[in-house]
């Protein structure tokens, strides 16, 4: 059972929810080969994040987003101000949707379901590149 793990950097996004899956399938050729595996998708950032979530219709993502913003809001008291106004609430919705992912894999593809899709969660207006760090490990098919 073989393990491969690479590093995965995006580019710079706009604040909000992003899918990624087509971004991960592209960053392992290998998973074609995979029978039945699982994929560990984690974020090396702590102002960002990653869910899995409705991949079909685009009010999904802006509804998502709102409502974060609404849970924490820039205009709470926080006491870590330092690095801007949206650095701490992003360090809430981070903390609130999780470092990383796990996906399973079956007959050379992720099992997600017919809806889902995996999101980068860009909680700054300025983030900047974000890095992933792609784990898959599985019972694979001879090349």
């Amino acid at each position: 059972m073989p393990w491969i793990q690479r590093q995965l950097r995006l580019p710079a996004i706009s604040r909000g929810f992003h899918l990624i899956t087509e971004h991960i399938t592209s960053a392992l050729p290998e998973l074609s080969r995979v029978k039945v595996g699982l994929l560990h998708v984690f974020i090396q950032h702590t102002s960002a994040s990653l869910t899995i979530n409705e991949n079909a219709d685009p009010d999904v993502p802006a509804d998502l987003e709102s409502s974060f913003n609404h849970i924490a809001p820039e205009s709470f008291p926080y006491q870590h101000t330092v690095e801007g106004p949206d650095d701490m609430p992003a360090h809430v919705k981070a903390a609130m949707l999780g470092s990383s992912v796990w996906v399973p894999v079956g007959e050379g593809r992720l099992c997600l379901g017919t809806w889902q899709g995996i999101y980068l969660c860009e909680h700054r207006n300025h983030g900047g590149s974000r890095r992933l760090i792609l784990t898959l490990q599985g019972d694979w098919t001879e090349a």
